[in-house]
């Protein structure tokens, strides 16, 4: 079987994945939680001190990853035309342009969804970014390939 479709990244694919990215890493997580932490000590002491420090420990990284995910939707040339892809059974292979690079299955780190896109990691911190609203049809068939050709603890995502 082969699923082929073609993806276009803007900045809200973008800054779903980021914030996807940052938020299940264990510094995203602290961060979060010493923010939450400093809340409640505000809370407890009503000291407004406690309540600057907190809002801005919560609120700077999402407002930062919305930058960053707007300037790269503008500035990366990957970004202006469609990325085309091709699952096979020996893996997938994406091609813009006269570009064309191909990934093996087993080469893949994982595979993962969030509300807006289904995220193949291809290194630990690299991933090609499927959104919903492009695959439209072929989201069934591309969950499929993916959970065909990839081990089970690899694979998290929800239709």
């Amino acid at each position: 079987m082969e699923v082929e479709f073609d993806v276009k990244i803007d900045s809200a694919v973008l800054y779903d994945y980021m914030l996807h990215h940052t938020y299940t890493s264990f510094a995203g997580v602290v961060g979060t939680t010493v923010g939450a932490l400093i809340l409640v000590a505000f809370g407890m002491t009503g000291h407004v001190v406690y309540l600057i420090a907190g809002l801005i420990i919560l609120l700077y990284q999402p407002g930062s990853l919305l930058l960053k995910a707007k300037q790269q939707a503008l500035t990366n040339p990957a970004f202006k035309q469609p990325l085309h892809y091709k699952m096979t059974e020996e893996g997938v292979e994406v091609s813009q342009g006269d570009m064309v690079e191909f990934q093996k299955w087993e080469d893949m780190v994982k595979a993962i969804s969030t509300g807006r896109s289904i995220i193949l990691y291809t290194t630990r911190i690299n991933a090609s970014i499927f959104p919903r609203r492009d695959l439209k049809d072929s989201l069934s068939k591309v969950v499929e390939m993916i959970s065909t050709h990839m081990p089970p603890k690899k694979v998290n995502i929800r239709m």
